[in-house]
């Protein structure tokens, strides 16, 4: 079953659901999105990638965390998904993070696009 998240209702009152590509996109965006400690039955889910907001934005900040995320999508994705390349770069106060996949179950390759801190 694919939930819809956010969570909420389809118009017979049950849970929503979606297609696959688009959860699987959900679930990329809230493993950004966790920081680590967050969730207290999954203490390492998370990659603190949403943190980022508050800290000084830089190239050495950027190459760190890319391999957090790499790390993270490989624990707790690695099911779903192969990650074909996870590239983060630094602009001006902005993080920006793509993140290449393919979803196992049907062999597609996506590519999403995610970023963090002040956009003009």
């Amino acid at each position: 079953m694919n939930l819809q998240f956010s969570y909420g209702f389809s118009a017979n009152g049950w849970t929503a659901q979606t297609d696959l590509a688009t959860h699987v996109a959900d679930m990329i965006e809230q493993l950004l999105l966790t920081a680590p400690g967050e969730r207290v039955n999954r203490p390492t889910f998370g990659t603190g990638t949403g943190q980022l907001v508050f800290a000084g934005i830089s190239d050495s900040l950027a190459a760190a965390q890319q391999q957090i995320i790499q790390a993270s999508l490989q624990q707790w994705l690695s099911d779903l998904i192969k990650v074909q390349a996870v590239t983060v770069t630094s602009e001006d106060s902005t993080l920006n993070i793509v993140v290449q996949y393919i979803i196992l179950q049907t062999q597609q390759q996506q590519t999403q696009q995610v970023s963090f801190g002040v956009t003009a």
